[in-house]
């Protein structure tokens, strides 16, 4: 069930994930960290601008990160519209594990993988976040984006804080959600979700 953090009735949100990086390609998990987009992201980027451009969006709102704000300023421009920025839409923060490969990870903390897969939810990232602490982020993205006065706002994340904000719309197995780039959600406020593709 939605946690309705100040939304009102008809609101539909767009959540699309950034641009493929070159960190994606080479298998390194980001979190705070950041990598350029490809080009193969870029493209992706403008796709979805493209895809969007019948959507009637009136407001676009990014993670600080810079593959996000990228990507967002790419579909932004498509759009004829300025990127805010929002703190709390940054990726969840994965610690000591930013940076590395699933190898690098099970060397330095064996069977800390397995034990995350058992509690997603809880589950914190050494020196970093839980899902639980980026559900609270997204709740309070969400009330933001309500009182802006907008309808059919545009969010430009990352996957992980994708999740949650879709655990706050009221999706069903929000955590389990995969969000490739060229996808982008268009969600209403009773958890209603639509998979919009700008794949070739």
């Amino acid at each position: 069930m939605a946690r309705d953090p100040g939304r009102r009735p008809g609101l539909t949100v767009y959540l699309a994930r950034h641009g493929q990086t070159e960190w994606n390609v080479a298998g390194r998990r980001q979190g705070r960290l950041d990598s350029p987009l490809t080009d193969l992201g870029l493209r992706q980027a403008a796709r979805n601008g493209e895809l969007l451009s019948t959507e009637r969006i009136d407001a676009v709102f990014a993670s600080p990160l810079g593959r996000a704000r990228r990507t967002a300023s790419i579909i932004g421009a498509a759009l004829g519209l300025t990127v805010e920025v929002l703190e709390d839409l940054a990726e969840i923060d994965h610690g000591s594990w930013a940076g590395l490969t699933s190898a690098e990870i099970d060397a330095g903390w064996p069977g800390q993988r397995a034990e995350r897969e058992r509690d997603k939810y809880g589950f914190r990232f050494p020196q970093g976040e839980r899902y639980a602490d980026g559900d609270v982020r997204a709740g309070r993205v969400l009330a933001e984006v309500g009182r802006a006065g907008v309808r059919r706002p545009l969010l430009v994340s990352h996957e992980m804080i994708g999740r949650v904000l879709l655990r706050q719309l009221g999706v069903p197995d929000a955590l389990v959600t995969r969000q490739p780039s060229d996808v982008v959600y268009r969600v209403q406020t009773d958890g209603t979700v639509e998979r919009l593709s700008s794949a070739n």
